[in-house]
């Protein structure tokens, strides 16, 4: 197992992240099963474990805690904060008054004293990111909490967080978790070099692009993987959407098999090969899963099979729009790139 300094905190991490979410309700809910598989992942080396206070409502970093028994001090353990954890209008965002409750309880949950990376899942615009920073870095000095970071955040919140932190005397963000996959390459034009420039590490997501490069969704296949049995419309290569994902797999898949390996070994080898990307999380339901993913881990690939995957999917580009992305207000809001009708008419 390689293993990488995230994001100048000089902490090593291993290149490949177990990835906690589908331990729980949502993917495997028999606690001694994903237990098993955390040991698994840990005995072959991975010492970096990713979660979320919202994955099945808590029960995946309940999982984790028991797993941890007895090997925390071997483990840079990560979760996240900011979605919805219960009724009412508090309780999720990214202010203070929720950071330092939800720190609480996800401590409690994971049976530990300290958690290596606490990380903002997504950004909150009506909380002012001085409010959060200051929070989380009250958590470092409290000894609650080594680093944190930010997930899914667009460069230019990536940048005010950074000037921030340093104009008010604040830690800052030493990660961010974006998506990035062959098929969702958009962070190469600007989320990856900015955090190469400010110095943060990046554990990337969903590298087998939401399902799309396991192997087992092909034209002419039928989809029966637990993931697309969830969500069959996003696999249904009837819909335009998908026609170009699927002419991508296709491929992919052929140039795996040109150089010896699956097509999920290709798509985790990719991930680690940009220079910008610290570690690389993958989130096995099985053991099966696991064990796939852990034949890869010392794949490298040479610049000619690089320049292969180019070709089929540009650098920068997205083949299809990253799965919960966080999207852009003034995308979503036509109030904040519309003028007021009566100032339009006047001109």
């Amino acid at each position: 197992m390689r293993y990488r300094v995230l994001g100048g905190t000089g902490i090593e991490v291993s290149v490949h992240c177990l990835g906690a979410m589908m331990f729980g309700s949502i993917g495997n809910p028999d606690h001694d099963d994903s237990i098993r598989i955390i040991h698994a992942a840990l005995d072959a080396g991975i010492n970096f474990v990713d979660t979320a206070d919202m994955y099945s409502s808590g029960e995946s970093e309940e999982i984790v805690g028991k797993a941890l028994q007895g090997r925390r001090d071997d483990v840079v353990l990560a979760t996240k904060v900011h979605f919805p954890m219960g009724e009412g209008p508090n309780r999720r965002g990214n202010s203070r008054r929720w950071i330092v409750r939800e720190v609480e309880d996800s401590l409690r949950r994971l049976q530990t004293d300290w958690i290596d990376l606490y990380q903002i899942h997504r950004p909150d615009h009506t909380t002012d990111i001085e409010e959060t920073l200051s929070a989380l870095t009250d958590l470092v000095r409290d000894g609650k909490i080594r680093a944190f970071g930010c997930s899914t955040f667009p460069a230019e919140d990536i940048v005010e967080a950074y000037h921030v932190a340093t104009q008010r005397g604040l830690m800052r963000f030493r990660t961010e978790q974006p998506p990035y996959s062959i098929l969702a390459r958009g962070i190469e034009a600007d989320v990856l070099p900015t955090c190469r420039r400010l110095g943060m590490g990046v554990l990337t997501w969903s590298p087998l692009a939401s399902g799309f490069l396991t192997g087992k969704i092909r034209k002419g296949v039928t989809a029966d993987s637990h993931r697309a049995q969830l969500m069959a419309q996003r696999f249904d290569p009837s819909l335009p959407v998908n026609q170009a994902k699927y002419e991508a797999v296709e491929k992919l898949a052929a140039l795996a098999d040109e150089i010896g390996c699956t097509l999920p070994e290709l798509a985790v080898a990719f991930a680690a090969a940009h220079p910008g990307v610290t570690s690389v999380i993958t989130g096995p339901r099985t053991m099966e899963q696991l064990e796939g993913l852990l034949k890869g881990a010392a794949l490298e690939l040479d610049d000619a099979v690089l320049d292969r995957i180019d070709e089929i999917a540009p650098p920068g580009s997205n083949t299809y729009p990253p799965d919960g992305v966080w999207k852009p207000r003034p995308l979503v809001e036509p109030a904040l790139r519309r003028r007021p009708a009566g100032e339009r008419a006047a001109g």
